[in-house]
C-alpha cells in the first residue's frame, strides 16, 4: 500500500512542455493531505477492528464458557433429580416393606392373642369343669354325710 510519505517523496522527471510545477505541487499537497487523512483513518479503523475482534473473541469465549456451564448445570440438575427420584423410590420401597412387616407382625400378634385367648378359654372351661366337679363331689360328700347322720 502506498503511504502519504511515498506520495510526498515522489519526483517526476521534467519534460518540455510539461505541466506547471506549482500546480502539480499544490495538487499533490492536496492529494497528500487527503490521502494522509484517509490513511490515518484506515489505520485507526484497522486498530478498532483488531480491538473489536479481540472483544468478540473474549465474548465468544465467555459465551462458550456460559454454554458449557449451562450444559453442566443442566446435567447436574438432571442428575440431582434422578438421584432424588431414586432416593424417593428407595424410601417408598422401604416404607412399604416396613408397613408390610408391621402388618405381618400385627397379624401374628393377633393370631398369638387369639391363641392365648382360646387357651385361656380352654383353661377356664377346664377350671370351671373341675371346680364344678369338686363342688359336686363336695356336695355329694355333704349329702352323704348328712344322710348317714340321719
Amino acid at each position: 500500500m502506498i503511504t502519504p510519505l511515498d506520495i510526498q517523496n515522489k519526483e517526476f522527471t521534467k519534460a518540455i512542455r510539461g505541466y506547471k510545477e506549482v500546480e502539480v505541487d499544490e495538487f499533490l499537497d492536496t492529494v497528500i493531505a487527503s490521502y494522509e487523512k484517509s490513511y490515518n483513518e484506515s489505520i485507526e479503523f484497522k486498530e478498532k477492528i483488531r480491538m473489536m475482534e479481540e472483544q468478540l473473541e473474549k465474548y465468544n469465549s465467555i459465551e462458550k464458557t456460559l454454554k458449557d456451564t449451562l450444559v453442566v448445570a443442566q446435567s447436574t440438575a438432571e442428575e440431582v433429580v434422578m438421584n432424588a427420584n431414586q432416593k424417593a423410590e428407595i424410601i417408598i420401597r422401604e416404607a412399604q416393606d416396613n408397613a408390610k412387616k408391621i402388618i405381618c407382625d400385627a397379624n401374628n400378634e393377633v393370631l398369638n392373642i387369639r391363641r392365648e385367648y382360646e387357651e385361656a378359654k380352654k383353661e377356664f372351661h377346664i377350671f370351671k369343669t373341675r371346680f364344678k366337679t369338686l363342688l359336686e363331689s363336695q356336695l355329694d360328700i355333704v349329702e352323704n354325710s348328712f344322710m348317714d347322720n340321719q
